[in-house]
Order: structure tokens, then sequence, then C-alpha cells
């Protein structure tokens, strides 16, 4: 077996995809080298995705893909975290650039498996154009019957639950809650390891192919939870730790997601027994471990491995980022 040297914090090489509804704003915002002429809707920072793996691009380790880091290391890794089922890391973390609106979607449940995997999900919202908005869940008196007709008669807006956002704000999305995302938001999305979705309506748009894109109206309805009505954006408080403000987004035990705010340079120094994802939003973070020390910026993700010697924190005046703990191992 080839040796794999000590484990330190993790960057990777981000993987574009191109999107319908997708367009350049990870190039202006954050300084992306996006390919020529193409509307690039997701990035996918941290993926071990089957054809999706990403590649480490900092350190002695760059050039290894995190599914060869897994394989070889997933312990070290991941700690006193879970992997899925197929020993995978557990999250998958993108940046979203919505030029235009997503489709109308839904994930199933996990008491529907045997339809795909589940897929729960955070969306923190970071840049956001003037009237942007959010769809999801549904609208009281919204039924199957009620959402199979309007989506037949290109009422659908008219079942939905429609939030308007700022940057700052964040929504939890169970498997289960039908959602799209508005135009003009760019947003952290960090969620399951799955890339399980059921399309309900499409806007009557074409794909890049310039047909209509495929509809999955019976799994779609299988999964809706049509109990969800009127969800509310992530209303926590903050509090103060480790000379930072922190407001919890997500409590789950498929992960926990805090949103971290520095008034001046601080550093934190806590341990975990689990791994870490840190999301850099805003300003630039430093993280250390395992001897080495890297730079992260707005629009960079970072994986501090669990099992990491002497890991901190340090971010400047006004940074702000988001870190993410998978959930424990049964």
């Amino acid at each position: 077996m080839t040796r794999v040297p000590g484990l330190y914090p993790l960057t990777f090489e981000p993987r574009f995809k191109e999107r319908v509804w997708g367009g350049r704003r990870l190039a202006t915002l954050y300084g992306k080298q996006l390919p020529d002429e193409v509307l690039v809707g997701e990035s996918w920072e941290i993926s071990d995705r089957p054809g999706d793996e990403s590649v480490v691009s900092n350190g002695p380790l760059a050039g290894r893909t995190l599914r060869s880091i897994m394989q070889e290391q997933a312990d070290n890794v991941l700690g006193e975290a879970a992997a899925t089922d197929e020993g995978r890391f557990p999250l998958l973390c993108k940046i979203l650039d919505a030029r235009e609106r997503l489709s109308l979607q839904v994930h199933p449940p996990a008491r529907l498996e045997h339809l795909g995997d589940p897929k729960t999900e955070m969306w923190y919202i970071a840049d956001a154009d003037p009237g942007a908005e959010l769809f999801v869940g549904l609208k009281p008196g919204a039924t199957r019957q009620t959402l199979e007709s309007a989506i037949g008669d290109g009422r659908v807006t008219d079942c939905l639950h429609r939030i308007a956002v700022q940057a700052g704000d964040a929504m939890f999305l169970p498997s289960g809650r039908v959602h799209a995302i508005g135009a003009g938001l760019v947003i952290f999305e960090i969620q399951q390891n799955s890339d399980t979705t059921f399309r309900v309506y499409d806007w009557d748009r074409l794909g890049l192919d310039g047909k209509p894109r495929a509809l999955h109206t019976r799994e779609s309805m299988a999964s809706i939870d049509f109990d969800d009505i009127e969800p509310a954006l992530v209303a926590s408080r903050p509090r103060a730790a480790d000379s930072f403000t922190v407001r919890p987004l997500v409590r789950d035990p498929l992960f926990n997601i805090d949103v971290v705010e520095a008034s001046t340079t601080a550093t934190s120094r806590r341990q975990s027994a689990r791994p870490r994802v840190l999301g850099c939003v805003r300003g630039r973070v430093t993280v250390q471990g395992g001897g080495m020390s890297h730079g992260v910026v707005a629009g960079q993700f970072c994986l501090l491995p669990a099992r990491m010697a002497d890991a901190s924190i340090t971010a400047e005046a006004g940074a702000t980022f988001l870190v993410a703990e998978p959930g424990p191992a049964n």
C-alpha cells in the first residue's frame, strides 16, 4: 500500500458543473477560473461522489483524490463520524450560482430509499439580488391533487410557499421538502453525500440541448411531504465563543452547521472528535494542523480531518465562515 503522509487541512480543486440556470458570478465574486463561455451553476468544492471525487490542491497529498484518502485513512479522516453506507465521506459541499431559478424539485426521504438515496441539505445565502426569493414547502391547503393539477396548467406557484431572502439567511431542507432556488442567488450548500433529485416542474424551460428536461412526477409525488406547510428560515440567535460570534444553523443527526463571524482577528483551538468542513463566505481564514498552515479565502472550502494534531482556526477581522461537522457513528 502506498504510504500516505500525515493529515493536515485539505483544500480541493473545484469541479464546475454547467447548468442551464447557471451564470458567471463565481468568477466575479470569488475569482474562480471558470471555463470560457460556460454557464456554471455549481462548483463542487468537496465531493466523494462516484465520478466526481475531489482532488487535493495543497500540500504533500496534492493530486490525490478524497476517495483514495478515505480508502486508506478513513478512520483518521472521520474519527467518530459516520461514513456513508458505501464508506464515503458523508458530506457534499457546493457553491451554487442561480442566474435563473432552478427547477422545482424534491429528494426522497429515508423511508423511500428504494427510489434513491435520501438527501437532506442546508442553504446559506452568500449573495442575493434585490427581490430574490426561495420556493420552499407548500401553502396551506395544497394537496397532491391540487399540486398535480397546478403543474398541468402552469399554476404551480399558487401551491408553493415563497420566502424573500437576503445575504446571511439560511434554510434547512430535510428530505421530502419540495423546493426551488429563485433567480439572482449565490448559495453555499452543504448536504448529505447524495445526488438523487426528482424534478417536479421546470417552468416550461428548455435544457442545454434545446429540449424540455425530464420530469419525475411519480417519484416526486411519492416523496413530497404534503404536511410541510410554510417552513421558515433559520431563526437561531448568535452567541459569543472563542472571541467569535457563532450562530447555529443546523442541529441534525446527519450534520451540525454553524456560521461564524470575527469582528476582530481571533483564533479557535477547539478540538473535535469528528472532521470539520470550513467554507469561507467573506474575508480570510487561516487553518493550521499536522504541521501545516493554509489560507482559505471567500469562495473556498477546507476539510479538517478528525485526527489531526494541533488544529486551529484563525480568522481575520470581518471574516465570515461556515463550519460543518458530520453526524456521529451509531
